[in-house]
């Protein structure tokens, strides 16, 4: 089958365009620069270079696909970071009802119920919201619970202030997925492509609470002793826009650990947890990643 993969780079897309290949697909992957995507091109991916901000791009590089997976590539100098998520869902919807193609496996997240009040992932209910809009196209959204490697962010922190932290909540419990069980769930939508209408399925790795992933990753890195120290959400704006991010972004951050401190970012989850099956990654694989990370960086 013909595929075509967006974000292409990413801790997502790279590893399923790669199972894709190995499977004997026909594989197209869309990057900014040729460079991103060598290591796809070695493998025999087809390279697309454009913007994701360009239809007519989107359009042409779609046509033909028996599937698309599309995500939204990161963008931290936007300056509503929200409304360029819903734009750049928008710009994928018309792209996709123009060329024809009839499955899109979609990356959005767990709390994507949320229109507001969960930061960047209130961007991608309105994501959602447009592909559902394609009548005649069959959709599956995957929403991944919070992601293992966002704890990588917390490197510089450990190493100079010898703590982890966030604005969770009082030893509150994070559920998390892999990513490349997220890679792993996408490669079966596409190459199945059983689901029909709309639909959406969230994918958990493992769950931990904040004490218990400081001491995971602790040990790892020979801190047994790091403490997780639960900040407010002013010192958490105050300690991102500190380290360097764009305050549009850090006001994101905090109001999606404001969602989940409150539980709402987990409310549709919660509800449909019976019929939800964590996948294979636990938190105690990734701490090794996390420390070879730790060491390296």
């Amino acid at each position: 089958m013909k595929y075509v993969i967006t974000g292409s780079a990413g801790h997502i897309s790279k590893p399923l365009a790669l199972q894709l290949l190995k499977a004997g697909h026909t594989v197209t992957v869309i990057g900014r620069t040729a460079q991103n995507l060598t290591e796809l091109t070695n493998e025999g991916a087809l390279a697309a270079i454009g913007s994701v901000e360009d239809i007519t791009f989107l359009t042409n590089t779609f046509t033909g696909a028996d599937a698309v997976y599309a995500m939204i590539p990161p963008n931290f100098s936007a300056i509503n970071w929200q409304e360029y998520i819903a734009q750049i869902g928008s710009n994928y919807a018309a792209a996709i009802k123009a060329s024809g193609v009839q499955h899109v496996v979609v990356l959005s997240s767990i709390g994507a119920h949320m229109p507001t009040g969960c930061g960047p992932v209130s961007g991608l209910h309105f994501v959602e919201k447009h592909f559902n809009a394609l009548a005649s196209v069959h959709v599956k959204h995957l929403r991944p619970a919070f992601f293992y490697y966002n704890h990588l962010n917390s490197i510089a922190t450990i190493k100079t202030m010898g703590i982890i932290g966030g604005n969770y909540g009082n030893n509150y419990k994070i559920t998390m997925a892999a990513t490349e069980d997220i890679a792993a769930v996408a490669a079966e939508e596409l190459q199945s492509l059983l689901f029909t209408g709309k639909s959406v399925r969230y994918i958990v790795s493992d769950e931990k609470t904040t004490t218990e992933i400081a001491s995971i990753l602790g040990e790892a890195i020979d801190k047994p002793t790091l403490p997780w120290v639960d900040l407010t959400d002013e010192q958490l704006l105050g300690g991102m826009l500190q380290a360097g991010l764009p305050v549009e972004i850090a006001n994101n951050y905090v109001e999606m650990g404001v969602a989940m401190r409150t539980g709402k970012m987990n409310e549709d989850f919660e509800l449909n947890r019976a019929n939800i099956s964590f996948s294979n990654t636990k938190f105690e694989t990734f701490a090794q990643q996390f420390a070879t990370m730790y060491i390296n960086k």
